[in-house]
Order: structure tokens, then sequence, then C-alpha cells
């Protein structure tokens, strides 16, 4: 016979397994979780994080609930008595397929949803081709920024101090590693979309804050797409997340995302600059 106190230990036990799983998911500072982010598709792909979390963290609460239960209850101490008859069950067999496969239906529903989302890259109002080298991005604007075209490389000052033997104290660089010469930039509320390849070998691009990952592969073109929320104005960093090489951890990504009207006067400037570079081709 189990006792009131027995059954509070269970209980309690279940309880706590709920309330640290509560912790982990509402921390989202702590490095454990992922970033809620700054773009719709970094917010729909952290929802859908979270509701299969739960899920996971129901399944688990139900079956070592039912495991301890059991374990508690008829442990040999309390003279229990193993069943030696029952070998086999169909209508335990059906129930425990149909239950999963329930719970994988209703998770797929969702994940279907954000993953067609992820794929369109329809009605975008900004396209960049992106390509990878060994160690560094170029990034050639189309539509309003056509004509911009520039490399963005590892900034000097972390170039230098990851040296051997620099003497250069990294803690005193600023973003040491995850700072940029020349930056990506785009406006915000804007669908940006990239289209990436590679000249050598495989690279991926890809920015924590925009939920956007994506790899750069010699001889196709991948693509991406991101909008980021008004307001959200600011520098948002990333790195190339595949291993590429000698090189591959200073090969950072920096987006500096503008307000429109800021993003436009930038497009000026910059194709302000080029024309006098071009004149002067032509010329020769």
């Amino acid at each position: 016979m189990s006792t009131p106190q027995q059954h509070g230990w269970v209980r309690a036990l279940c309880l706590t397994a709920v309330g640290l799983a509560a912790k982990a998911g509402a921390n989202t500072s702590n490095g454990y979780n992922l970033p809620i982010g700054v773009t719709s598709l970094s917010k729909d792909i952290y929802t859908l994080h979270m509701e299969v979390f739960w899920v996971c963290v129901g399944i688990a609460v139900v079956v070592f609930g039912v495991m301890i239960y059991a374990l508690v209850k008829f442990r040999h101490s309390q003279g229990a008595i193993p069943d030696q008859t029952l070998v086999h069950s169909t209508k335990v067999e059906i129930i425990w397929t149909i239950i999963p496969v329930v719970i994988l239906v209703v998770m797929a529903i969702p994940a279907a949803k954000v993953i067609l989302m992820m794929e369109d890259t329809r009605n975008s109002e900004l396209s960049v081709r992106v390509t990878a080298y060994q160690w560094k991005w170029q990034y050639q604007y189309m539509d309003a920024g056509e004509g911009i075209n520039f490399f963005s490389t590892l900034a000097r000052d972390s170039n230098f101090a990851r040296q051997l033997r620099s003497g250069i104290d990294p803690n005193t660089v600023p973003n040491y590693l995850l700072e940029v010469d020349h930056p990506l930039v785009i406006p915000s509320g804007t669908k940006v979309r990239l289209l990436l390849t590679s000249m050598d070998v495989i690279h991926a691009w890809w920015v924590p804050d925009f939920g956007a990952k994506r790899s750069a592969v010699p001889g196709f073109v991948n693509e991406l797409w991101f909008r980021v929320d008004p307001g959200k104005e600011g520098i948002y960093r990333g790195q190339c997340t595949s291993l590429c090489g000698r090189d591959h951890g200073f090969m950072p990504i920096v987006v500096d995302v503008r307000t429109p009207d800021d993003f436009k006067k930038w497009v000026e400037e910059q194709k302000a600059a080029v024309k006098p570079a071009m004149a002067q081709v032509v010329a020769n």
C-alpha cells in the first residue's frame, strides 16, 4: 500500500521538473535558448521552438511521472510480485503507436507553415548577391542599390590582435573577431533577399537575430530572406558557420540596419562615390 507521503513525493518531483523547465524557457538572454530576434521570421521560429519544447516537457513529465510512480508503488520491499503472464497486448501496442503519431502530426502542422514561410522569397523589395570567399564576403546590391559592390573582411584591429605574439590583449579590442571593415547595410521594414553562392568551398551566412542561416555552395545559388522590424535599427552580428578552412573563425558578418530614409541616403552616397571611379575606368 502506498502512503500519502509517497504520493506527495512523486508530485513534488513532477512539479520540480516543470518548474526547472519553465525557468529555462523563460530566460531567453542566458545563452541557453534561441534569441527572439528582430524579424518576423525569427519570432515565428522562436514561437515554434517553444511550442515543441513545451510538448516535450509534457511528454517527459508524463513518462517520468508514471515511471517514478511505478518504481515507488510496486517496489519489492512493499511486497509487489511481477506479472509473468502479460507478454503481448495488441491494444497497448495500438495505443502507444497512435499517440506518438498524433503528437507528431500536431507538431508538424505549425512546423510546415514556418518552413514554407522561410522558403517564400517572393515580393522581395531589395536583393543582394552574396559571394563567399576564403575568408571574406562580397556584397553586390541589386534593385535600388544596383551598382554598389564591396568586400567585407575582418576588421584590421581584430586581425592584428589575433596574430601570434602580437602583444595585443584581445579584451581591449571592441567586438573582437566580430567586426568588419564594410558591413552589409539594409533598410528596416523591407523584405531583403540574399542570393548566396561561393567561389571556393562551402560557407554559411548566419545572423542569429534574423533567424537566417543558409549555406553558400560553389556552383549553386541559395536564397534566404528576412525583414527587420521597424524600430529595430542597429548593428547585428553573425559568423560563417561552416568549417571553411584555416581562417574559418575569422569570417564575421555585420549587418547595419538603417531606416528607409537613412538607407536611401547611404545608397546615394555610395553611388556618388562610385561614379568618379567608373569614369576613370572608362577614360582609361
